[in-house]
């Protein structure tokens, strides 16, 4: 299986990325980021790409591939909508619309998130945002189109988190997580399942094109 990469810098991408790369299915994962890696490995080439809102630049360097894992995101804390948007939205619909002229018989996973929006019309902006980001993806001429959306997601394997938030709250409360598991199983998962239950998505299916927190549990544990 040959895997695109978006994101492979982030906490959700470094822990996809870890799994494309111990997986003896996976034999290429192809990462598409405005920086270097600094990770070398057999499996793993990079393409430096800085306009995110237009590919044509290197679409002829997209094809051939089985599956997309997009895990680029930000958080919405402070952002006006627009500017959300711009990141959420129009990057992940750059991308997906390139890669679906280029391979057709491609299965694009997006990293969403628990309690996104599908009708668009809700209060919390960000949810609204994600749900149109969705609902536009499902239009796409895929092989398959999954939306994954984990709940709480714990780090593990030294992989830690951008927002500086989060890296604070992690330090503080990081170890309830393991207790956090056992008591809402279905609403808390890790870096390590994560990736794991993106790899078997593309190798089997899932249950709904819209893969809950319990649902990524169930597949990659």
């Amino acid at each position: 299986m040959k895997v695109i990469l978006f994101g492979a810098s982030g906490m959700v991408g470094r822990g996809a990325l870890r799994e494309c790369l111990l997986d003896p299915e996976v034999s290429r994962v192809l990462s598409i980021g405005r920086a270097p890696l600094n990770h070398a490995h057999p499996k793993l080439r990079e393409i430096i790409h800085k306009d995110f809102t237009d590919f044509t630049g290197i679409e002829s360097e997209l094809a051939g591939y089985d599956a997309c894992f997009f895990c680029l995101g930000v958080s919405s804390a402070g952002m006006k909508e627009a500017d959300y948007r711009r990141v959420t939205y129009d990057f992940t619909l750059a991308a997906a619309e390139t890669l679906a002229r280029r391979n057709p018989q491609m299965t694009f996973l997006y990293v969403s998130g628990a309690g996104t929006d599908s009708t668009e019309r809700g209060r919390l902006m960000w949810a609204r945002v994600k749900g149109r980001t969705e609902n536009d993806l499902l239009k796409l001429p895929f092989k398959a189109v999954y939306l994954f959306r984990p709940g709480a997601i714990q780090p593990l394997d030294g992989i830690t988190t951008k927002v500086k938030l989060y890296r604070v709250l992690l330090a503080l409360f990081g170890f309830l997580f393991p207790p956090a598991r056992k008591l809402f199983p279905r609403h808390v998962t890790t870096t390590r399942i994560l990736g794991r239950a993106m790899i078997k998505a593309v190798q089997g299916g899932a249950p709904s094109r819209w893969v809950e927190s319990w649902d990524i549990n169930a597949l990659g544990e």
